[in-house]
Protein backbone atom coordinates (compact mmCIF):
# COMPACT_ATOMS: atom_id res chain seq x y z
CA UNK A 1 0.00 0.00 0.00
CA UNK A 2 1.23 3.56 -0.98
CA UNK A 3 -1.49 5.65 -0.02
CA UNK A 4 -2.00 7.50 3.65
CA UNK A 5 -5.40 5.59 4.04
CA UNK A 6 -4.97 1.66 3.52
CA UNK A 7 -8.22 1.44 1.28
CA UNK A 8 -7.65 4.02 -0.90
CA UNK A 9 -5.59 1.97 -3.34
CA UNK A 10 -8.56 -0.90 -3.69
CA UNK A 11 -10.61 2.58 -4.10
CA UNK A 12 -8.62 3.46 -7.14
CA UNK A 13 -8.52 -0.14 -8.55
CA UNK A 14 -12.42 -0.56 -8.41
CA UNK A 15 -12.41 2.96 -10.00
CA UNK A 16 -10.40 1.86 -12.97
CA UNK A 17 -11.20 -1.48 -13.65
CA UNK A 18 -10.01 -3.00 -17.37
CA UNK A 19 -12.61 -3.74 -19.52
CA UNK A 20 -13.57 -7.50 -21.08
CA UNK A 21 -12.05 -7.64 -24.66
CA UNK A 22 -15.10 -7.40 -26.73
CA UNK A 23 -13.16 -8.41 -29.92
CA UNK A 24 -12.10 -11.95 -28.40
CA UNK A 25 -15.67 -12.79 -27.14
CA UNK A 26 -16.79 -11.70 -30.53
CA UNK A 27 -14.56 -14.20 -32.34
CA UNK A 28 -16.13 -16.93 -29.91
CA UNK A 29 -19.76 -16.27 -30.99
CA UNK A 30 -18.80 -16.35 -34.51
CA UNK A 31 -16.97 -20.01 -33.90
CA UNK A 32 -20.67 -21.10 -33.10
CA UNK A 33 -22.79 -19.33 -35.44
CA UNK A 34 -20.37 -21.36 -38.06
CA UNK A 35 -20.25 -24.50 -36.15
CA UNK A 36 -22.10 -27.60 -37.80
CA UNK A 37 -24.85 -27.26 -35.66
CA UNK A 38 -28.72 -25.15 -35.27
CA UNK A 39 -27.89 -21.67 -33.85
CA UNK A 40 -27.50 -21.22 -30.45
CA UNK A 41 -28.70 -25.30 -30.02
CA UNK A 42 -26.01 -24.73 -26.57
CA UNK A 43 -26.95 -22.78 -24.99
CA UNK A 44 -25.60 -21.74 -21.92
CA UNK A 45 -22.06 -23.49 -23.06
CA UNK A 46 -21.76 -20.92 -25.90
CA UNK A 47 -22.93 -17.65 -23.62
CA UNK A 48 -19.64 -19.20 -20.89
CA UNK A 49 -17.33 -19.67 -23.78
CA UNK A 50 -17.91 -15.94 -24.97
CA UNK A 51 -17.46 -15.03 -21.34
CA UNK A 52 -14.18 -17.15 -21.09
CA UNK A 53 -12.88 -15.36 -24.18
CA UNK A 54 -13.80 -11.88 -22.93
CA UNK A 55 -12.08 -11.87 -19.83
CA UNK A 56 -8.72 -14.35 -20.70
CA UNK A 57 -8.38 -12.62 -24.09
CA UNK A 58 -7.89 -15.77 -26.27
CA UNK A 59 -10.57 -17.03 -28.85
CA UNK A 60 -11.30 -19.80 -28.87
CA UNK A 61 -10.81 -19.77 -25.03
CA UNK A 62 -8.83 -22.65 -23.38
CA UNK A 63 -8.27 -23.51 -19.52
CA UNK A 64 -4.79 -24.58 -18.98
CA UNK A 65 -4.41 -23.66 -15.10
CA UNK A 66 -7.47 -23.81 -13.30
CA UNK A 67 -6.93 -23.13 -9.58
CA UNK A 68 -9.39 -23.40 -6.26
CA UNK A 69 -8.61 -21.24 -4.01
CA UNK A 70 -10.12 -21.55 -0.25
CA UNK A 71 -9.77 -18.53 2.29
CA UNK A 72 -10.45 -19.84 6.00
CA UNK A 73 -11.31 -17.70 8.76
CA UNK A 74 -13.02 -17.48 12.21
CA UNK A 75 -15.45 -15.01 13.78
CA UNK A 76 -16.12 -13.41 17.27
CA UNK A 77 -19.82 -13.51 16.76
CA UNK A 78 -19.82 -17.24 17.32
CA UNK A 79 -19.63 -16.24 21.13
CA UNK A 80 -23.36 -16.29 20.82
CA UNK A 81 -24.46 -19.53 20.01
CA UNK A 82 -24.59 -19.01 16.26
CA UNK A 83 -23.38 -21.87 15.06
CA UNK A 84 -24.07 -25.80 16.50
CA UNK A 85 -20.37 -26.38 15.04
CA UNK A 86 -17.43 -25.18 17.53
CA UNK A 87 -14.89 -22.68 16.59
CA UNK A 88 -12.40 -25.80 16.09
CA UNK A 89 -13.84 -26.99 13.23
CA UNK A 90 -13.00 -24.72 10.93
CA UNK A 91 -8.95 -25.59 11.69
CA UNK A 92 -9.98 -29.11 11.19
CA UNK A 93 -11.41 -29.08 7.98
CA UNK A 94 -8.55 -26.55 6.79
CA UNK A 95 -6.91 -30.09 7.89
CA UNK A 96 -8.78 -31.85 5.66
CA UNK A 97 -8.13 -30.39 2.73
CA UNK A 98 -4.33 -30.41 3.39
CA UNK A 99 -4.63 -34.09 3.91
CA UNK A 100 -6.71 -34.65 1.21
CA UNK A 101 -9.77 -36.13 2.37
CA UNK A 102 -12.16 -33.42 1.84
CA UNK A 103 -15.09 -33.21 -0.24
CA UNK A 104 -12.94 -30.72 -2.75
CA UNK A 105 -10.07 -33.09 -3.28
CA UNK A 106 -11.93 -34.89 -4.82
CA UNK A 107 -13.42 -32.75 -7.28
CA UNK A 108 -10.48 -31.19 -7.74
CA UNK A 109 -8.70 -34.63 -8.93
CA UNK A 110 -12.29 -35.18 -11.03
CA UNK A 111 -11.69 -31.76 -13.08
CA UNK A 112 -7.70 -31.35 -12.85
CA UNK A 113 -7.92 -28.71 -10.59
CA UNK A 114 -5.17 -26.95 -8.49
CA UNK A 115 -6.26 -26.55 -4.89
CA UNK A 116 -4.66 -23.95 -2.45
CA UNK A 117 -6.33 -23.14 1.29
CA UNK A 118 -4.94 -20.58 2.66
CA UNK A 119 -5.31 -20.16 7.02
CA UNK A 120 -5.97 -16.79 7.49
CA UNK A 121 -4.77 -16.52 11.42
CA UNK A 122 -7.07 -19.08 12.58
CA UNK A 123 -5.96 -18.82 15.94
CA UNK A 124 -7.19 -15.09 15.99
CA UNK A 125 -10.77 -14.51 15.56
CA UNK A 126 -12.13 -11.45 14.33
CA UNK A 127 -13.72 -9.36 16.89
CA UNK A 128 -17.16 -9.80 17.80
CA UNK A 129 -19.29 -7.06 15.18
CA UNK A 130 -22.00 -6.43 17.85
CA UNK A 131 -19.88 -4.64 19.73
CA UNK A 132 -16.35 -3.63 17.92
CA UNK A 133 -15.58 -4.00 13.90
CA UNK A 134 -14.67 -6.92 12.79
CA UNK A 135 -10.93 -5.75 11.48
CA UNK A 136 -9.33 -2.30 11.56
CA UNK A 137 -8.81 -0.59 8.36
CA UNK A 138 -5.06 -1.42 7.84
CA UNK A 139 -5.94 -4.92 8.80
CA UNK A 140 -8.55 -5.66 6.66
CA UNK A 141 -6.56 -4.16 3.84
CA UNK A 142 -3.56 -6.33 4.46
CA UNK A 143 -5.71 -9.00 4.10
CA UNK A 144 -7.25 -8.13 0.95
CA UNK A 145 -4.06 -7.77 -0.20
CA UNK A 146 -3.23 -11.29 0.76
CA UNK A 147 -6.32 -12.24 -1.30
CA UNK A 148 -4.46 -10.61 -4.40
CA UNK A 149 -1.55 -12.27 -3.89
CA UNK A 150 -2.58 -15.44 -2.77
CA UNK A 151 -3.74 -16.31 -6.74
CA UNK A 152 -0.66 -15.15 -8.20
CA UNK A 153 1.79 -18.03 -10.08
CA UNK A 154 -0.02 -18.01 -13.86
CA UNK A 155 -4.05 -19.68 -13.00
CA UNK A 156 -6.33 -18.97 -15.96
CA UNK A 157 -9.58 -19.98 -14.14
CA UNK A 158 -10.13 -18.67 -10.81
CA UNK A 159 -12.50 -21.17 -8.33
CA UNK A 160 -13.13 -18.82 -5.18
CA UNK A 161 -14.25 -20.63 -1.65
CA UNK A 162 -14.05 -20.25 1.80
CA UNK A 163 -14.43 -21.85 5.50
CA UNK A 164 -15.27 -20.40 8.37
CA UNK A 165 -17.69 -21.00 11.41
CA UNK A 166 -20.42 -18.65 11.85
CA UNK A 167 -19.39 -17.33 8.43
CA UNK A 168 -23.04 -17.19 7.24
CA UNK A 169 -24.10 -14.77 10.06
CA UNK A 170 -21.31 -12.60 9.22
CA UNK A 171 -22.66 -12.85 4.93
CA UNK A 172 -25.93 -12.03 6.07
CA UNK A 173 -24.33 -9.03 8.41
CA UNK A 174 -22.44 -7.71 5.19
CA UNK A 175 -25.78 -8.46 2.84
CA UNK A 176 -28.02 -6.52 5.58
CA UNK A 177 -25.49 -3.86 5.34
CA UNK A 178 -25.11 -3.35 1.74
CA UNK A 179 -28.76 -4.58 0.35
CA UNK A 180 -30.90 -3.29 3.67
CA UNK A 181 -33.40 -5.29 4.99
CA UNK A 182 -33.59 -6.84 9.09
CA UNK A 183 -31.35 -10.12 9.60
CA UNK A 184 -34.31 -12.56 9.58
CA UNK A 185 -34.57 -11.50 5.80
CA UNK A 186 -31.05 -12.55 5.22
CA UNK A 187 -30.31 -15.69 7.85
CA UNK A 188 -30.87 -19.40 7.34
CA UNK A 189 -29.61 -22.93 8.12
CA UNK A 190 -26.27 -22.56 7.85
CA UNK A 191 -24.31 -25.92 8.70
CA UNK A 192 -27.47 -27.18 10.75
CA UNK A 193 -28.96 -24.29 12.60
CA UNK A 194 -32.51 -25.15 14.21
CA UNK A 195 -35.37 -22.43 14.53
CA UNK A 196 -33.98 -20.73 17.56
CA UNK A 197 -30.20 -20.39 16.38
CA UNK A 198 -31.67 -18.85 13.43
CA UNK A 199 -33.49 -16.75 15.58
CA UNK A 200 -30.13 -15.49 17.61
CA UNK A 201 -28.56 -15.55 14.35
CA UNK A 202 -31.09 -12.74 12.99
CA UNK A 203 -30.40 -10.79 16.30
CA UNK A 204 -27.07 -10.90 15.97
CA UNK A 205 -27.54 -9.18 12.40
CA UNK A 206 -29.75 -6.55 13.85
CA UNK A 207 -27.16 -5.88 16.30
CA UNK A 208 -24.52 -5.54 14.52
CA UNK A 209 -25.94 -3.39 11.76
CA UNK A 210 -27.47 -1.29 14.43
CA UNK A 211 -24.50 -0.10 16.35
CA UNK A 212 -22.27 0.19 12.96
CA UNK A 213 -25.09 2.50 11.63
CA UNK A 214 -24.60 4.25 8.98
CA UNK A 215 -20.97 3.53 8.45
CA UNK A 216 -22.00 0.15 7.08
CA UNK A 217 -22.86 2.45 4.28
CA UNK A 218 -19.56 2.93 2.43
CA UNK A 219 -18.91 -0.62 0.60
CA UNK A 220 -15.32 -1.20 2.02
CA UNK A 221 -16.26 -0.05 6.14
CA UNK A 222 -18.80 -2.54 6.07
CA UNK A 223 -16.67 -5.24 4.91
CA UNK A 224 -14.14 -4.20 7.95
CA UNK A 225 -16.79 -3.81 9.98
CA UNK A 226 -19.27 -6.58 10.22
CA UNK A 227 -17.08 -8.74 7.31
CA UNK A 228 -13.98 -10.81 8.08
CA UNK A 229 -10.72 -12.05 7.27
CA UNK A 230 -12.57 -14.71 4.62
CA UNK A 231 -14.32 -12.26 3.10
CA UNK A 232 -11.49 -9.57 2.77
CA UNK A 233 -9.56 -12.32 0.96
CA UNK A 234 -12.04 -13.38 -0.89
CA UNK A 235 -12.82 -9.21 -2.43
CA UNK A 236 -9.14 -8.47 -2.86
CA UNK A 237 -9.02 -12.16 -4.68
CA UNK A 238 -11.53 -10.74 -7.17
CA UNK A 239 -9.99 -7.30 -7.92
CA UNK A 240 -6.19 -9.02 -8.05
CA UNK A 241 -8.34 -11.60 -10.75
CA UNK A 242 -9.58 -8.47 -12.78
CA UNK A 243 -6.53 -6.87 -12.80
CA UNK A 244 -4.38 -9.93 -14.50
CA UNK A 245 -7.60 -10.71 -16.78
CA UNK A 246 -8.49 -14.28 -15.21
CA UNK A 247 -12.14 -15.00 -14.93
CA UNK A 248 -13.35 -15.87 -11.64
CA UNK A 249 -15.89 -18.63 -10.41
CA UNK A 250 -17.90 -17.62 -7.03
CA UNK A 251 -19.16 -20.51 -4.68
CA UNK A 252 -20.84 -20.09 -1.66
CA UNK A 253 -22.88 -17.53 0.86
CA UNK A 254 -19.31 -15.85 1.73
CA UNK A 255 -17.96 -14.97 -1.67
CA UNK A 256 -21.28 -13.75 -2.94
CA UNK A 257 -20.87 -11.39 -0.08
CA UNK A 258 -17.71 -10.61 -0.41
CA UNK A 259 -18.49 -10.09 -4.01
CA UNK A 260 -21.23 -8.02 -2.88
CA UNK A 261 -19.21 -5.32 -1.27
CA UNK A 262 -17.06 -5.00 -4.97
CA UNK A 263 -20.46 -4.64 -6.49
CA UNK A 264 -21.40 -2.14 -4.48
CA UNK A 265 -18.50 0.17 -5.18
CA UNK A 266 -18.42 -0.21 -8.55
CA UNK A 267 -21.44 -2.30 -10.57
CA UNK A 268 -18.96 -3.63 -13.22
CA UNK A 269 -16.44 -4.81 -10.72
CA UNK A 270 -18.20 -8.31 -11.13
CA UNK A 271 -18.25 -8.85 -15.27
CA UNK A 272 -15.42 -11.22 -14.97
CA UNK A 273 -17.67 -13.40 -12.58
CA UNK A 274 -19.77 -16.25 -13.04
CA UNK A 275 -22.15 -17.41 -9.79
CA UNK A 276 -20.77 -21.54 -10.24
CA UNK A 277 -23.67 -22.60 -8.12
CA UNK A 278 -26.60 -21.62 -5.29
CA UNK A 279 -26.83 -23.39 -1.67
CA UNK A 280 -29.94 -23.80 0.24
CA UNK A 281 -29.04 -20.52 2.34
CA UNK A 282 -31.66 -18.23 1.45
CA UNK A 283 -29.60 -15.26 1.58
CA UNK A 284 -27.51 -16.29 -0.93
CA UNK A 285 -30.24 -16.79 -3.48
CA UNK A 286 -31.46 -13.14 -2.64
CA UNK A 287 -27.81 -11.43 -2.99
CA UNK A 288 -27.90 -13.78 -6.23
CA UNK A 289 -31.00 -12.09 -7.56
CA UNK A 290 -30.08 -8.29 -6.32
CA UNK A 291 -26.70 -8.66 -8.14
CA UNK A 292 -27.97 -10.04 -11.27
CA UNK A 293 -26.13 -13.27 -10.93
CA UNK A 294 -27.36 -16.81 -12.69
CA UNK A 295 -26.19 -19.82 -11.04
CA UNK A 296 -24.57 -22.31 -13.47
CA UNK A 297 -25.62 -25.32 -11.48
CA UNK A 298 -28.03 -25.98 -8.54
CA UNK A 299 -27.54 -28.75 -6.96
CA UNK A 300 -28.34 -27.85 -3.16
CA UNK A 301 -24.58 -28.39 -2.26
CA UNK A 302 -24.25 -26.75 1.23
CA UNK A 303 -20.92 -28.06 1.91
CA UNK A 304 -18.81 -24.75 1.30
CA UNK A 305 -14.91 -25.42 0.36
CA UNK A 306 -15.66 -24.24 -2.90
CA UNK A 307 -17.42 -27.86 -4.23
CA UNK A 308 -19.64 -25.78 -6.47
CA UNK A 309 -17.31 -23.75 -8.05
CA UNK A 310 -14.90 -26.44 -8.10
CA UNK A 311 -17.94 -28.73 -10.21
CA UNK A 312 -18.69 -25.78 -12.14
CA UNK A 313 -14.97 -25.56 -13.55
CA UNK A 314 -15.87 -28.77 -15.20
CA UNK A 315 -18.29 -27.00 -16.79
CA UNK A 316 -16.20 -23.96 -18.15
CA UNK A 317 -13.44 -26.49 -19.02
CA UNK A 318 -15.86 -28.58 -21.29
CA UNK A 319 -17.64 -25.03 -22.88
CA UNK A 320 -14.11 -24.07 -24.03
CA UNK A 321 -13.33 -27.53 -25.34
CA UNK A 322 -16.43 -27.28 -27.26
CA UNK A 323 -16.02 -23.53 -28.95
CA UNK A 324 -12.38 -25.20 -29.90
CA UNK A 325 -12.86 -28.41 -30.99
CA UNK A 326 -16.34 -28.42 -32.92
CA UNK A 327 -16.62 -28.85 -36.84
CA UNK A 328 -17.37 -26.15 -38.98
CA UNK A 329 -20.94 -26.40 -40.74
CA UNK A 330 -19.83 -27.47 -44.89
CA UNK A 331 -22.19 -24.40 -46.58
CA UNK A 332 -24.11 -25.66 -49.96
Amino acid sequence: MTSALPFDDFRDLLANLPPADEAAEARVRTLFANADKPIASLGRIEDIAAWLAAWNGRAPPAVNRPLVAIFAGNHGVTRHGISPRTVAATANAVELCAAGGAAINQVCIANDLGLKVFDLALHIATADITEDAALDERGCAATMAFGMEAIAGGADLICLGDLGVGNSTVAAALCSALFGGRGRDWVGPGSGADTPMQARKADVVDAAIAFHGAAVKDPLEALRRVGGREFAAIAGAIIAARMQKIPVLLDGFAATAAAAVLHAANPAALDHCLLASLSPEPGQRLAAERLGLKPLLDLGVSHGEGVGAALAAGLVKAAALTSSGMAAAVRA
